[in-house]
């Protein structure tokens, strides 16, 4: 695995941009669709926390570790942020969290192409073996997602943090490995090629 700070990976639906401080209004507009920071069971900071979410973000992407927006191609819209995180060049794998969305986004195809493309990039160029994902035990839409991408859930982790609530979330912890990338991404490109008929019926 090679380490590259400023990678933009580009698709029919989104661009996914390497985070920068000008990027801080277009998230603090997405994160208010939907008040998303209110989900007890989610980290996503509130427009007010957005400055310093971005600073320490930025400050975390050294050692193979990247954080992106996510642009709506359609749009040209921020409407949310994702990243590779816990990345052990060493061992060849990471994760990819950190992940939220405006309202408007969800439920379209900007998820599905987003993780398409920060996969391509894994296992094509990074040569990585595994990825991983986790979510909260309770946040059900996103195990959902996580489900519908094709991993396979490894196991939970019982009382492994305390949220900024004061409540203690189990972790349940998913991963994708290196042989089955080519049925993932098969997948993943009939899911968008749905997406895409859907978006030009006379095409």
């Amino acid at each position: 695995m090679t380490e590259t700070l400023s990678v933009s990976l580009r698709g029919r639906f989104v661009v996914l941009e390497p985070l920068t401080h000008s990027h801080v209004d277009g998230l603090k507009d997405s994160v208010t669709d939907g008040e998303l920071w209110h989900l007890w069971y989610a980290n996503v900071p509130s427009p007010k926390e957005m400055t310093s979410y971005v600073d320490a973000a930025i400050k975390a992407s050294t050692n193979g570790n990247m954080v992106f927006v996510v642009r709506d191609l359609q749009t040209q819209k921020v409407v949310g942020t994702t990243r590779f995180y816990n990345v052990e060049p060493a061992h060849k794998r990471g994760l990819i969290g950190y992940t939220w969305y405006a309202k408007s986004a969800q439920g379209t195809a900007i998820n599905t192409e987003a993780k398409y493309l920060l996969m391509q990039y894994w296992f094509e160029v990074q040569q990585a073996n595994a990825v991983e994902f986790r979510t909260h035990f309770f946040n059900e839409a996103s195990r959902r997602a996580i489900e519908r991408l094709g991993a396979k859930q490894d196991g939970i982790l019982r009382s492994h943090q305390i949220l900024k609530d004061g409540s203690v979330r189990d972790t349940v912890v998913y991963s994708i490995i290196a042989s089955e990338w080519p049925a993932v991404k098969n997948n993943l490109q009939a899911k968008l090629d749905k997406f895409r008929s859907a978006a030009n019926p006379d095409a």
